[in-house]
């Protein structure tokens, strides 16, 4: 048995952000962090997106920046000027290598390639066991997402954000470097939430993503043939699909940070730090493992932490629309994004908006189903 101060179960994003705030941190850098995961996190498996008004922590690992967005819907067909801020995007082999560059620096810091087989808070200590080895942490802090709780309770909705998204390189030059797409509605909505996402690198090379929010995922020939259909309509020709992502990320507002203990906590899309209304999760994670470390630096019960704020509100009420009429999405952030600055807007879905901006973005939405989501709420 390894005595240590620290265990990862999981070495993905919020777990190496993390672990990395620790070992800079000027009281806990010298503490041993031990990171488990079954995989070496060194290949590209995700790409995550952000918006930034200012020189970032993490620019190191960007690999595009956009100043202008479009959306698209059978309503809105608009272009948008993001300054003062600048959508960017990280692959995750950039990411991973920079913070395992910087991990690996300090000897304190220990990688295991194992399975966890599981972790029981003991009051003093947590008992972590991997096939090989058994480790006593004074803390631990879990990504692994398991979402049995969440599918067993029926007061908060699970949906899914899934996808499959293709980097493609076209025939034709089909696509704008200059814009992201951060939404296309114009696809056949099918009786749910659908999208196709756009992060173009050149006129005819981009990630293209088919994406739903809803709670049950499609056959993977049906984000092919949508993708297909896509390319076809924007006259693309003949393309060649360079590398391929697949995703199912949860939305929901079920309360995971309850299942902590005083030494256990849950993090990333475990504890809820994704961005229950959009699936977002890098800035999310920039802002949580801050917190979080501060707290562990403080010497603070991991059960003090809590998620409630108007923010869960209002996604709680999306969800509940999105839950009982999964066609709603495209009104919804047509109605949204028709007038609202972008500026507004982001704010809004970063967390970081003022009242009156809320009341900008709330009053521009649709209003009958958002009355039924609170009706109901306030009479279960």
């Amino acid at each position: 048995m390894q005595n240590v101060d620290f265990v990862f179960t999981g070495a993905g994003l919020s777990g190496l952000m993390t672990a990395w705030r620790i070992s800079r941190h000027p009281q806990l850098k010298d503490k041993s962090i031990v990171l488990i995961d079954k995989e070496d996190k060194v290949y590209d498996d995700r790409t995550w997106c952000f918006w930034e008004a200012d020189d970032g922590e993490f620019d190191e690992a960007v690999s595009a920046i956009w100043n202008h967005a479009d959306f698209l819907s059978e309503t809105v067909n608009r272009r948008m000027v993001l300054a003062p801020f600048a959508y960017k995007m990280i692959r995750s082999s950039q990411f991973y290598a920079m913070i395992r560059r910087d991990l690996l620096q300090n000897p304190n810091v220990v990688f295991v390639r194992e399975d966890v087989l599981g972790f029981s808070d003991a009051g003093n200590q947590v008992m972590v066991s991997t096939p090989n080895n058994t480790f006593a942490a004074k803390k631990v802090f879990n990504s692994i997402l398991s979402l049995d709780n969440a599918y067993k309770q029926k007061d908060y909705p699970v949906l899914l954000q899934h996808f499959i998204g293709w980097k493609v390189k076209t025939a034709r030059p089909v696509f704008d470097p200059m814009a992201v797409t951060f939404m296309d509605f114009t696809v056949p909505q099918n009786g749910n939430t659908r999208f196709m996402y756009v992060l173009p690198f050149s006129t005819n090379e981009a990630l293209i993503e088919y994406t739903l929010f809803s709670k049950d995922l499609l056959a993977d020939e049906e984000y092919a043939q949508a993708m297909r259909d896509w390319l076809e309509k924007h006259h693309a020709g003949d393309f060649e699909i360079l590398e391929t992502e697949k995703g199912a990320i949860p939305m929901t507002v079920f309360p995971f940070e309850k299942s902590n203990t005083h030494n256990i906590v849950n993090i990333g899309s475990a504890g809820g730090w994704t961005k229950a209304s959009t699936g977002f999760t890098f800035a999310n994670t920039v802002r949580k493992s801050k917190s979080l470390v501060e707290l562990v630096a403080r010497g603070d019960s991991f059960k003090n932490l809590g998620n409630s704020n108007r923010f869960r509100f209002y996604d709680t009420l999306f969800l509940d629309v999105l839950a009982a009429r999964n066609e709603q999405g495209s009104s919804v952030f047509s109605a949204m994004f028709k007038t609202n600055k972008p500026q507004t807007i982001f704010n809004f879905l970063d967390e970081q908006s003022t009242l009156g901006q809320d009341l900008k973005i709330i009053l521009s939405c649709p209003k009958p189903p958002f009355i039924r989501a609170l009706l109901s709420r306030m009479l279960s």
